[in-house]
């Protein structure tokens, strides 16, 4: 899943609103308005500058994020991934949550990643109740290492943002951040290619040659 992160004064990333990636225009010009109540009762419209903020507008569902400096402010969650679609619908609920607040509480979202990735566990066939034991199961089953090692990214992670230990997240925002594309890149390997091969398989290979494939490998 290609995700181009939201940047200040970027031309073009993934819309914090709708996440299309998408051509950004950018206003620098952040300007408030007020009314003014004088002492004789007559009302005065006043206006002024705020330098540090601006603002940038998708061309695809026009809406708009505000920054402060290089930060952006809204949406809180726009610089995270959208969760892959064949991610299960109960992790995705632990994926878009941990989202909503990732810039508020770093910890807090690490540990909803690693809740999803431990029922993520059990739709993928095992028992979901010890993700360490889970996660040798799945290499004993081939897991490729660099899944294992994304698996027990968000899987140490988030243990030590629930018990202390070694990794401090409260204020590391990035870290956090990085825990949202292994859960992507692990449901893509896992979930989102078997699944595009089978549906491969089953429409273009004809049936005398998986019959003579099954009598091969003897699975048949």
């Amino acid at each position: 899943m290609s995700f181009k992160a939201p940047l200040h004064k970027g031309k073009s990333f993934n819309c914090p609103n709708c996440g299309v990636l998408a051509e950004q225009t950018w206003s620098h010009i952040f300007r408030v308005y007020y009314k003014e109540k004088s002492a004789n009762g007559q009302i005065n419209t006043l206006q002024y500058d705020l330098p540090q903020y601006s603002v940038s507008k998708c061309k695809h569902c026009e809406n708009v994020s505000f920054w402060n400096l290089e930060k952006m402010i809204y949406p809180n969650a726009g610089n995270v991934a959208t969760p892959n679609e064949d991610m299960p619908i109960d992790v995705k609920e632990d994926y878009n949550e941990a989202k909503e607040i990732v810039n508020l509480s770093p910890r807090g979202a690490a540990a909803l990643l690693r809740l999803g990735l431990q029922k993520l566990c059990i739709h993928l066939g095992e028992k979901g109740k010890n993700i360490n034991t889970d996660i040798k199961s799945l290499v004993n089953k081939g897991l490729p290492e660099q899944i294992q090692q994304a698996l027990d990214s968000v899987r140490v992670i988030g243990n030590n943002a629930v018990h202390p230990g070694q990794i401090d997240l409260k204020d590391d925002i990035e870290t956090a951040h990085k825990l949202f594309g292994f859960l992507n890149i692990i449901c893509d390997v896992l979930i989102t290619q078997p699944k595009k091969i089978k549906e491969f398989y089953d429409l273009k290979i004809p049936t005398a040659a998986k019959d003579a494939i099954d009598k091969r490998d003897g699975t048949k």
